[in-house]
């Protein structure tokens, strides 16, 4: 902390920043602003300033803005709402969720951007927005495209994944701007070690040697038009389709004391298909302007988890089987009109949407004659479904050259049902909104303040009774579950190093009401359940160091740390504890040098976390990533025209590591046994190749 005041304190006292050249042409659609020019881009990059890395797409351009760290949309928002996510493209929020801004900006070629301001979201009339937010600016310049090719290979075990890239292109016809994508997001991964169950008294109990094999495909077509009007009438539309395929095996052969030799196999498999439209239609009203948005999601989702168990001595086979079949939908309306009144940029909102979650779980187990005999599985057939309206009025204006505020006070109702065995039907009204400052101290500093009352979106699958037989745990569903609620406060402060870089600190706290944990539920049972309160803080801190001043020219390093400590009260115990698997530190170190007067780049980077323990009523577990992961890459930017980068992952030989106790009914009874894994999976070769079209 002592660091950090001196660096604030000390803000003008580095070189200054220097000047960025600005190309012509490729201006934001119109945006109607009173914001004085002082409190706009607070640092503006230009392609040249991208030169040195040979970017292909407007992504690649955006990960090498110094010190900045993309923030996509929050999915565990509730609808659309106000922004969240820090990237704008030409001063607009992009109308979609899982079909986000970063898949847009991967669409579009590097040659359609003219530069990136990078300015305090609450100096922008997008409600909802904070501390520093990029906002790229694009002009079609014809047809354009990038394509990129990631094949990889893992020492052990694992098959090759070839399949793993996207090809995109961009242009304009009819009067309309487009761009399309076909992608494939392919993973190969896999494992294998030793897990060891002892007594509370360290005595070995059970040996497993176990191989673990993973293996998606997850193809999509994305695309998007725009059309822009004389008028200045503007219409964005975008869609996508995908399926998500995903196989996993695990092998375990487990032999024990008084035990027989077993067999353990596990086979996991999804087959989701899923697909996105948006869209938003914004034109002139009266004295402002009317902006409505569309959105429509949904997926299909058949799963199923078999495990099977063959001894040694002969004895029948053992095994389970959970089957489900999930159809998930989100439909949402949205208008938006913002306008202009006394010094001031005025915003009124209303949004309504539709979730629904339409369920079946069933539950099997095996017979001594080798049949799937069902099980009876209370609380797991259900639809489960939300009604939302909500309405909000912003306000935003300067209080002086440097200051400026941004506030928002809203409501939101919504009606929450259930059907099948446990059906009940609930109505909530809730406040929420928000009052931000953004400060520009000096030249070369920029603070911002934000306060915020946030509602959270619920997991509709936590209604419902579900298992997971290869962890050998089930949740009775709880239908009684409600949204969480929390009150928000961030500090963030932005230093421009000139020269030297871009260094960025949050400061980060809730209070958090309504929190999800599992629960007692009778006698036996735990389902997630809500906890009266919580609490989370953390420190937030990314920056980019560049070494050019001391004559190291083209080398940089880039840090993004996280630091995050949380406190609840235990429901068993009643004890204070962090929240369940919450990432309390997250590392990751990079640095890259691009070799000057040629197309040559070397670097490495390590990427570390650690998360806090998990807990059920009856176990406690936790996964470890210990050193972490190390990579070294070489890349060279003109092979035949294309970028062909070289890396090696996991040098350090990180293992998957996995402790889970058992107690005697409730963690409050004495500890029964613990399990330890420790899986091993080697380097990672990864070739990357991109080129543009």
């Amino acid at each position: 902390m002592r660091f950090l005041a001196t660096w604030l304190i000390t803000s003008t006292a580095l070189v200054a920043a220097p000047a960025l050249a600005q190309e012509e042409g490729g201006d934001a659609p119109p945006r109607v602003s009173t914001l004085p020019a002082t409190t706009q881009a607070a640092r503006s990059y230009t392609p040249l300033d991208f030169t040195r890395f040979s970017p292909r797409t407007a992504l690649d351009m955006l990960r090498q803005v110094p010190g900045f760290t993309i923030e996509e949309q929050d999915q565990e928002r509730r609808g659309l709402g106000q922004a969240t996510a820090n990237v704008l493209i030409n001063g607009q929020r992009f109308s979609g969720k899982s079909n986000d801004v970063v898949t847009e900006l991967g669409r579009i070629s590097a040659a359609n951007v003219t530069r990136i301001d990078i300015v305090d979201g609450a100096t922008l009339d997008v409600p909802g927005l904070s501390g520093q937010v990029a906002n790229i600016i694009t002009a079609s310049t014809g047809v354009s495209g990038s394509f990129a090719w990631r094949p990889q290979i893992r020492a052990r075990r694992t098959e090759a994944r070839l399949t793993n890239g996207e090809v995109s292109v961009s242009g304009k016809a009819a009067g309309f701007d487009y761009t399309l994508s076909l992608a494939n997001d392919s993973f190969r991964n896999g494992n294998a070690g030793q897990e060891i169950v002892f007594t509370p008294d360290r005595t070995i109990i059970d040996r497993r040697d176990e191989v673990l094999y993973v293996y998606g495909e997850r193809p999509r077509i994305s695309g998007s038009l725009k059309r822009e009007t004389a008028g200045g009438s503007i219409l964005n539309l975008n869609g996508a389709v995908g399926i998500f395929h995903q196989d996993i095996d695990e092998k375990s052969l487990r032999s024990g004391a008084g035990q027989p030799d077993r067999d353990r196999r596990l086979h996991e498999q999804e087959r989701e298909w899923n697909y996105e439209l948006g869209g938003d239609y914004e034109f002139g009203l009266g004295d402002g302007r009317l902006k409505l948005i569309g959105l429509r999601r949904f997926e299909h989702s058949p799963f199923e988890q078999e495990l099977v168990i063959d001894f040694a001595d002969g004895r029948p086979r053992q095994g389970d089987r959970f089957d489900q079949v999930a159809d998930e939908a989100e439909t949402i309306g949205r208008g938006e009109y913002r306008w202009n009144a006394g010094g001031a940029d005025w915003q009124v909102s209303g949004e309504g949407a539709l979730n629904i979650l339409d369920i079946e779980n069933k539950l099997f187990t095996l017979n001594p004659a080798g049949d799937w005999v069902p099980v009876a599985f209370p609380n797991s057939v259900a639809t489960v479904k939300e009604k939302r309206a909500e309405a909000a009025l912003s306000y935003g204006r300067p209080l002086s050259p440097s200051l400026t505020l941004q506030t928002s006070a809203g409501a939101e109702y919504s009606i929450l049902s259930q059907s099948g065995e446990a059906g009940l039907t609930r109505k909530f009204v809730r406040p929420k909104g928000f009052v931000s400052l953004a400060w520009k101290a000096s030249p070369l500093l920029d603070l911002s303040v934000k306060l915020e009352r946030e509602v959270g979106q619920l997991d509709f699958f936590d209604f419902v009774a579900s298992a997971n037989v290869s962890g050998g745990t089930t949740d009775a569903g709880n239908v009684n579950l409600v949204p969480q609620q929390s009150w928000n406060l961030e500090l963030e402060a932005t230093r421009n190093l000139g020269a030297w870089g871009t260094a960025t600190a949050r400061l980060y706290g809730s209070r958090i009401t309504d929190i999800v944990d599992i629960v007692p539920i009778g006698e036996a049972g735990q389902a997630p359940g809500n906890l009266d309160s919580a609490t989370l803080y953390g420190v937030h801190w990314t920056s980019t160091f560049n070494f050019d001043p001391i004559g190291w020219k083209g080398a940089k390093i880039d840090l993004d740390l996280q630091f995050e400590k949380t406190r609840l009260k235990d429901p068993l115990t009643g004890l204070f504890r962090e929240i369940n698997e919450n990432a309390f530190r997250q590392v990751a170190i990079n640095f890259r040098h691009d070799v000057p007067q040629t197309d040559w780049a070397y670097g490495w980077g390590i990427d570390h976390f650690a998360q806090t323990p998990g807990f059920r009523l009856d176990q406690k577990f936790q996964f470890f990533n210990t050193p972490g992961e190390v990579e070294v890459f070489v890349e060279h930017k003109n092979v035949m025209g294309l970028t062909v980068r070289g890396s090696v992952d996991n040098i350090l030989g990180t293992n998957e590591a996995f402790d889970r106790s058992f107690y005697n009914g409730r963690r409050t009874n004495g500890l029964l046994f613990t399990e330890s894994r420790d899986r091993f999976y080697g380097p990672v070769f990864t070739v990357a190749i991109s080129g543009n079209i």
